[in-house]
């Protein structure tokens, strides 16, 4: 039996390609508002599910116009701006290609109603990282209230299930003196769904338990419709000690085992003209995206010493104070963190983040002759994306779309627990 769903803030399509992976689920439509994540979503459905209506399914639309989201809309202005509004408000959008004006409710009823709602709210409202780095720490930020969207749609369409996937800082993250997990909380259960009794206890994992080769920790926040069982606690404890855990992997997978047979790229730094910018090889590959971008001389010599340092087993650099005196002394600048990171060869990486659109001082590749940080398609498969899985856009969307995406092994992983669940529902 396959379950009918709708994917929220679907991003590029992480979380949704591992639910279908898992061969229980059937996409009936997902909405994500950035085009380049729409593109590629689209692009996914198409070519590896055999969705030939993707266009209209995946729709590119701001899930705060609730009212035209669920009846549909006919506005055909332009695409929204790869950045969300500090307003919360994107000036124009986009129907088609990308979603022909109907609405989520034209989809569900031609479904004949959904069973599983899955998705989440974007993180940096929630992430330790994003309040430190804002002045207010993310408290007037209107990302905090995106989950009342996900509420609403959960609250009009009833489905059995729900799966909200966020950072852990949710757990700690606060906007007008409420924890947001209680919102959440108090939210879904006024409109009849439950969630477990205690989100920090059970609800955190580590995707590098399920096969992921990253240290990544994620809430994976189950809810169930009350109305479907006597005791809702009962089996969302047992979903997370017992059906979750089922599908951890006996060993964790580490960098090298990701990545390692990748053609090496290496720099060229024999012409004078390239010393300003240093441009790398071109190996032919059989999967898209394995490219490096440019650097610095001084980087590339930096990366090479410092992945040179570990390989070699001297380790003078392995601890925050000697990374940041190293960068104070080859950049001239002080910093309040340490801005370099080797990836170990055989370890899991550290959490894949989207910052890697701007640069990839903090994951650096471990062969020193490389010299370089990773490519988008390494990145890609330390998020466990397959490698016929294209991403459709520029390197920065695409840095972008890799760094907040749910991994699919992991998604995989909880799409086949999830399954359990509504088979005893």
């Amino acid at each position: 039996m396959s379950y009918k769903m709708i994917d929220l803030f679907a991003g590029c399509g992480g979380l949704e390609d591992g639910f279908l992976q898992s061969g229980k689920y059937e996409d009936i439509a997902a909405v994500e508002w950035l085009q380049p994540q729409v593109k590629t979503l689209i692009n996914r459905l198409e070519t590896k599910w055999g969705i030939k209506d993707a266009k209209n399914r995946v729709m590119c639309f701001d899930i705060q116009r609730e009212d035209e989201l669920f009846k549909g809309w006919s506005d055909d202005s332009k695409a929204p701006s790869r950045e969300m509004l500090s307003n919360g408000k994107a000036s124009r959008y986009k129907t088609g290609p990308y979603g022909d004006g109907k609405g989520l409710d034209h989809f569900v009823n031609a479904a004949g109603g959904i069973d599983i709602i899955i998705g989440g709210p974007p993180c940096q409202a929630y992430s330790v990282a994003g309040r430190v780095r804002d002045e207010n720490g993310m408290k007037d930020d209107y990302r905090n209230y995106l989950f009342e969207h996900y509420l609403s749609v959960v609250n009009r369409y009833q489905p059995k299930v729900f799966v909200f996937e966020n950072v852990p800082g949710l757990l700690s993250a606060m906007s007008d003196g409420t924890p947001i997990i209680q919102l959440i909380e108090s939210g879904f259960s006024s409109i009849g769904y439950e969630i477990v009794d205690d989100v920090k206890k059970y609800a955190k994992v580590d995707a590098s338990d399920y096969g992921v080769p990253q240290n990544r920790e994620r809430l994976i926040i189950l809810g169930i419709r009350k109305d479907l069982c006597e005791d809702v606690q009962v089996i969302l404890h047992r979903f997370y000690l017992e059906i979750l855990p089922k599908y951890k992997s006996k060993k964790k997978k580490t960098v090298a085992e990701a990545i390692g047979d990748l053609p090496k790229i290496t720099p060229i730094i024999n012409d004078e003209e390239l010393k300003s910018r240093i441009g790398y090889s071109k190996p032919e590959c059989h999967t898209t995206w394995h490219r490096a971008r440019h650097h610095s001389l001084r980087d590339v010599e930096i990366y090479r010493m410092l992945a040179n340092d570990i390989q070699s087993g001297r380790n003078e650099y392995v601890d925050s104070k000697s990374l940041s005196d190293l960068y104070e002394e080859k950049v001239g600048a002080k910093s309040p963190i340490h801005r370099y990171h080797v990836l170990r060869a055989d370890e899991p990486s550290t959490t894949i983040i989207s910052h890697l659109d701007r640069d990839g001082n903090r994951f650096i590749h471990y062969d020193p002759e490389q010299g370089r940080d990773i490519t988008p398609r390494e990145a890609a498969r330390i998020q466990s994306f397959d490698d016929d899985f294209d991403f459709i856009g520029n390197q920065t969307d695409t840095y972008i779309m890799i760094g907040n995406a749910v991994p699919p092994l992991l998604a995989k992983c909880v799409g086949l627990a999830v399954s359990e669940v509504l088979d005893i529902l």
